[in-house]
């Protein structure tokens, strides 16, 4: 890699798992033994606010006992090393990266630490309001509050910033995704199509490998380490 390339980094739900938060959907298609459509949609949210809180409390309080891990702190070594020619985009909800030290990050599908309000869209941070009552309210117009989380049906944040990288891209690298959840699925994709190298590393093999040139099956906290010094240069 060359410190004039443009490097653009994907993680999701798998380098979370190492430190010890509970991946996207598990195979039996449950969300944490909730079915999706009940805690991960609008309709969700309209029918039963109460249930979509519970479940959303249960897991920022979850985020705030877990700690980053080795893999994180690689990408903000990576972050360092190439500075502006960086970015970093994740499926994560949880807030790790930034913990970590990653500045250059975008959080597509929202965090768990925010929330705003459905009637004034104002924006606050979970440890900013009273999660007593089963629906938190504005504390400016007592509206409900909703958690910051981009749920199915609605357009995932920051996508023209991405699809800008996206056309520039030098180096793509995809990190603990399962290749299957649309848009994010399909950015290696049109990586490869603007002639980026493609890298991935995965406990598994993703849906989407056939675009991946270089792959490294393994947990992005014990490979990514000696990965990015390589990349840097450091061995």
């Amino acid at each position: 890699m060359n410190k004039n390339d443009l490097i653009v980094v994907l993680t999701g739900a798998g380098i979370s798992a190492e430190s010890g938060i509970k991946t996207f959907r598990d195979y039996d298609g449950l969300w944490e033994n909730h079915r999706v459509e009940d805690v991960a949609t609008p309709e969700a949210f309209d029918r039963d606010p109460v249930m979509v809180w519970r479940f959303y409390k249960e897991r920022y309080f979850q985020s705030l006992d877990v700690l980053p891990n080795a893999g994180h702190y690689a990408l903000v070594d990576l972050e360092k090393h190439f500075g502006d020619n960086f970015l970093l985009i994740t499926q994560n909800v949880d807030g790790l990266h930034e913990r970590a030290g990653s500045k250059r990050v975008l959080e597509m599908h929202g965090k768990l630490l925010t929330c705003f309000c459905v009637g004034c869209k104002a924006n606050y941070k979970m440890n900013e309001v009273d999660l007593n009552p089963e629906i938190p309210t504005c504390p400016a117009c007592g509206k409900f509050l909703r958690p910051d989380i981009v749920w199915f049906g609605e357009m995932p944040y920051f996508l023209e910033e991405i699809y800008q990288a996206l056309k520039k891209v030098s180096v793509f690298i995809s990190i603990g995704t399962s290749g299957h959840v649309y848009p994010a699925s399909y950015f290696i994709a049109m990586a490869k199509q603007n002639k980026a190298k493609t890298i991935g590393v995965n406990f598994e093999r993703p849906e989407n490998n056939i675009f991946i040139e270089e792959f490294h099956q393994g947990k992005a906290g014990e490979l990514l380490p000696e990965l990015v010094k390589e990349w840097i240069g450091d061995l």
